[in-house]
């Protein structure tokens, strides 16, 4: 949970921007613990999975189900954050007409570009390009004695690791060879970049023609048929520059119910693909947002019966199980205590982004008016329809306009209800082609 302390050590515009993103109904990746109530248990047994069985070798995948507005998006950065923690590296991919679920390769693309982990920058050629910089002492120097036989000896340890892939390696190797070999006479500069840029298109799984990867003894393109070894190989990558595993997210699953049954089915054949790549996998965890519908629905999971054989009996249970997986936020929304801590938070940040004092205007006992009007219209459990009603009467505090009765909460309630209504509309719009 975020501390008073932290909240202060923010500065002015980084509490506007965090105001700014909210009212868009968002929130910002790298301030997700300064919102962090509640959902202690389900963050417990994956804190839990993530410290005792993927680290230690195993891998697993889990639905994050929610209505929009119940905390989907935002608790998977909860999550991202709790694994970068652990030594976890991550992946966020929100799955969009750019990113659509049933192109694979793409998703894949979207997945290693958003690498992030214990180096410096985002995507796999950072990583890499780190991992090559730590080699300056093995392989760097002007006298080319010996260089062979050192660039084959990483070959070995590189191919040697547990669930490495050989074109994967060779194609580390042949980055290795082109940073640190002397220059041969007669050879330009020009030709190293464009064979480096050849070799990081491929890590990122773009198209490489076979003719530009043959020197480097690299002889597959990324396609779903060998994509658990490419994700092994990356895994085994993670692992061996002391990273504890792979952590995926991808959000946004739910908005393919929107697109025709022939996109749907390949997009649920994908998840299918996924969820059988990371089970067969090691130290990999990958986590899917859905609404009810995509597990209830005649359009969802159901509609596809290779997928549905895989996964009908997630939420059929009364009772709640926390090592389930699926992670039901739908069925255990905020407590009302919850909620008045998350309102107290936002003013704090609110009074840091506009220079104002809210606690007077603003303070608990109004939040807890907030939060019974919501009730009062069974809207208690939508999180995000709660702050973008806290931060319009903190918005109308500010500027001496402050709700004086409980028929204007009511009324400023349904304003923000109507925003809320129009983003899940334009969230559940089809957002790629088919």
């Amino acid at each position: 949970m975020a501390r008073t302390d932290q909240v202060k050590e923010l500065k002015a515009f980084e509490a506007r921007a965090i105001i700014e993103d909210l009212r868009k109904g968002s929130v910002p990746v790298e301030y997700v613990p300064f919102f962090t109530v509640g959902r202690q248990q389900w963050l417990k047994f994956i804190e839990e999975d993530l410290d005792q069985y993927i680290a230690a070798g195993g891998a697993k995948v889990r639905f994050i189900n929610g209505d929009y507005g119940d905390g989907k998006t935002h608790f998977m950065s909860i999550v991202r954050h709790l694994a970068r923690q652990k030594g976890f590296a991550v992946s966020f991919v929100v799955l969009t007409r750019e990113v659509p679920v049933h192109k694979f390769e793409v998703v894949y693309q979207a997945m290693v570009r958003q690498l992030v982990g214990a180096f410096e920058g985002t995507g796999i050629r950072a990583l890499v390009e780190g991992w090559l910089d730590g080699l300056k002492g093995e392989l760097g120097g002007d006298t080319e004695g010996g260089f062979d036989e050192r660039l084959e000896a990483l070959g070995e340890v590189l191919k040697g690791l547990p669930g490495m892939e050989f074109n994967f390696a060779n194609a580390l190797v042949g980055l290795a060879d082109l940073r640190y070999r002397p220059l041969p006479e007669g050879q330009a500069e020009a030709e190293r970049v464009e064979g480096r840029e050849t070799l990081y298109q491929w890590l990122e799984g773009a198209k490489v023609s076979k003719r530009e990867l043959k020197s480097f003894q690299v002889f597959e393109a990324l396609d779903k048929t060998n994509s658990k070894r490419f994700l092994g190989a990356l895994v085994a990558l993670l692992r061996h520059l002391g990273h504890q595993g792979l952590v995926l997210l991808l959000d946004e699953l739910e908005t393919v119910m929107a697109q025709p049954a022939s996109v749907r089915n390949a997009s649920y054949e994908n998840v299918r693909l996924l969820m059988d790549n990371a089970e067969q996998a090691s130290h990999m965890h990958i986590f899917m947002s859905v609404i009810p519908d995509v597990i209830l629905a005649e359009k969802g999971f159901r509609s596809y019966d290779a997928l549905w054989s895989r996964v009908r009996s997630i939420g059929e249970g009364k009772r709640l199980n926390y090592r389930s997986v699926l992670v039901d936020l739908h069925r255990t929304p905020l407590e009302e205590k919850e909620l008045v801590d998350l309102g107290l938070r936002l003013c704090r940040i609110h009074e840091l982004a506009y220079r104002w004092e809210a606690k007077e205007p603003v303070g608990e006992a109004l939040i807890a008016k907030m939060c019974a009007a919501q009730q009062r219209m069974g809207l208690l459990s939508e999180v995000r329809l709660f702050i973008k009603q806290v931060i319009r009467m903190l918005d109308m505090a500010e500027q001496g306009e402050l709700p004086d009765a409980e028929a204007d909460l009511t009324e400023q309630l349904l304003a923000s209800q109507r925003e809320v209504e129009q983003e899940k509309v334009e969230q559940l719009k089809p957002k790629w082609d088919a």
